[in-house]
């Protein structure tokens, strides 16, 4: 059976399981809006909750259980092959299982991205980086940059799905300092694949209505607030993607929005201080 039939299967099955109904003939459903109930008025076929607080942090009792609610929908649309949208330290992004093949081709889809262009994968834990990642650098800096607002490049092992970036032997590594992507990649229990949700050729969002036309593409929408000042362009940057697939130096490949505001001072200078040189 095919990667695509399996994942389509494991679709049903799960939206089954959990009282969602599938569009005609199992096609993708419109994108949800996860935010809790409102006078306002809905967009037709959307489901309307929120992240409570402030999104980025755990809710306490009794928001608990919205948490619970959003976090429960986006774990069963991960395993079912879907793209889901969430928010991240950074902006926000697109995610799927990065063990899916057929989930990682619809990302490509709906971006409009060349597919010589990476996904990241996103974890929960930095222990779970020694499983997907062959790594040769200090266990110590590897806690002081995770989570945080950076990728970190290193070498990918072979427990990484092979149709996940074939052209390149590295692979970008995200735990993004956000209480709800790190417990949907927990509960998930795999890796995610993760990148900006936006079309290629227009700009990174801070809010979910910054990329609203993507939302028939998707299975779910995480509403977890906007992000940053919501507005700023140096917010709008992504993360800081640092290369340490070379043992003994790095190399910053991409700035980053941590860098932009605070003058330079951050991941860079973290790394410097664990013996590493630039190149």
């Amino acid at each position: 059976m095919s990667p695509a039939r399996r994942c389509r299967g494991l679709r049903a099955a799960v939206a089954a399981s959990v009282g969602l109904s599938e569009g005609p003939g199992g096609s993708a459903r419109r994108g949800r809006l996860l935010r809790p109930p409102s006078p306002a008025p809905a967009a037709p076929g959307a489901r309307l909750l929120r992240l409570p607080g402030s999104g980025a942090v755990r809710a306490a009792s009794p928001e608990r259980a919205g948490w619970t609610e959003a976090l429960r929908a986006a774990v069963a649309e991960l395993r079912a092959g879907a793209v889901v949208a969430v928010p991240t330290d950074t902006l926000y992004g697109l995610a799927c299982s990065a063990s899916c093949s057929a989930a990682l081709g619809a990302v490509y889809r709906l971006k409009g991205r060349s597919e010589a262009k990476p996904l990241a994968v996103c974890l929960g834990r930095v222990a779970d980086v020694y499983r997907y990642c062959h790594v040769r650098v200090p266990e110590g800096l590897l806690k002081d940059l995770l989570p945080g607002p950076v990728t970190l490049v290193l070498e990918r092992s072979e427990e990484l799905n092979k149709d996940l970036n074939p052209f390149t032997p590295l692979v970008g590594i995200r735990i993004p300092d956000h209480a709800f992507i790190q417990d949907l990649v927990q509960v998930f229990g795999g890796p995610v694949a993760l990148t900006s949700a936006n079309l290629s050729s227009q700009a990174s969002s801070l809010n979910v209505e910054e990329f609203q036309d993507l939302w028939p593409q998707l299975s779910l929408v995480i509403d977890g607030g906007p992000i940053g000042d919501g507005q700023s362009p140096e917010y709008r940057l992504g993360s800081t993607v640092v290369d340490l697939s070379v043992p003994g130096k790095f190399d910053i490949i991409r700035p980053g929005w941590f860098q932009r505001i605070h003058h330079g001072f951050g991941e860079e200078s973290r790394v410097k201080t664990r013996g590493f040189r630039g190149r």
